[in-house]
């Protein structure tokens, strides 16, 4: 209830949060949806992926490959520790945000806020971290799921048909794929943090920043160069006509 009448009192900064909102999910069902048409940095890694399961199949020794998917798991593993710590400061600079309140009040950048101000901001700061630990902590069991896939991957020298060696193909690749989205929804996170910082100087500037991380997140993801090296070198030659419906489904 505190925090509803502050808000309402409020409107830059009920305005601010209520945009901050719409971007950080409106662009999660943007990226989504665009992604099934367009050429991005989900899909067209997607069709990487697919292209690694089919030369795995090839290799009697899948060694490289196991090693391949344990250093994802610790690029995960290491956001995802790092997000515990980042949460343990963020619970103790609540509790000391009276103190707080009174050392940046003398700061020339930092509007005057009050002590429940700040403590509704830290709280958006941590729901966002919590988000991003449960995704990367997610993404780090489909890691595991993706090990255990390739250790049961088959012999090509065995009695296996064709069908079972595309249904492998695909359900492998898939879930390699839903891994690393759900790394990348937890990245998100962390870049939608910095925005909710920049709350801490006016609600203006927490509006501009929220902007700014999305124009950031689109080109990078959908207009990066790296994407477009690898889309011209990409496994299937007619990827900027296709249509990823039934490629990827996050």
């Amino acid at each position: 209830m505190i925090t509803v009448e502050l808000l309402s009192n409020d409107w830059p900064d009920l305005l601010a949060l209520v945009w901050f909102l719409i971007c950080f999910k409106g662009y999660a069902y943007f990226a989504q949806y665009r992604a099934l048409t367009t050429p991005c940095l989900a899909n067209v890694l997607h069709l990487y992926r697919t292209d690694w399961m089919r030369q795995m199949l090839t290799r009697d020794v899948r060694i490289a490959d196991i090693s391949a998917v344990g250093n994802l798991e610790r690029a995960v593993a290491f956001f995802a520790s790092s997000t515990m710590l980042i949460l343990a400061g963020l619970v103790t600079a609540i509790g000391a945000s009276e103190r707080l309140v009174g050392v940046v009040s003398e700061l020339p950048l930092l509007s005057g806020s009050s002590k429940t101000e700040w403590e509704v901001k830290f709280l958006v700061l941590i729901v966002l971290f919590i988000y991003a630990f449960f995704k990367f902590t997610w993404s780090l069991r489909q890691y595991g799921f993706c090990a255990v896939l390739i250790g049961s991957a088959p012999q090509i020298g065995e009695d296996v048909t064709e069908n079972e060696i595309k249904a492998f193909i695909s359900r492998s690749s898939k879930t390699l794929s839903r891994a690393a989205n759900n790394f990348n929804f937890g990245l998100r996170s962390y870049y939608f943090s910095l925005a909710v910082l920049a709350w801490f100087i006016n609600a203006w500037c927490f509006i501009a920043f929220t902007t700014v991380v999305v124009v950031v997140l689109y080109l990078r993801e959908f207009r990066s160069p790296v994407l477009m090296e690898m889309t011209v070198s990409t496994p299937d030659d007619n990827i900027n006509g296709m249509d990823f419906r039934n490629e990827l489904h996050k």
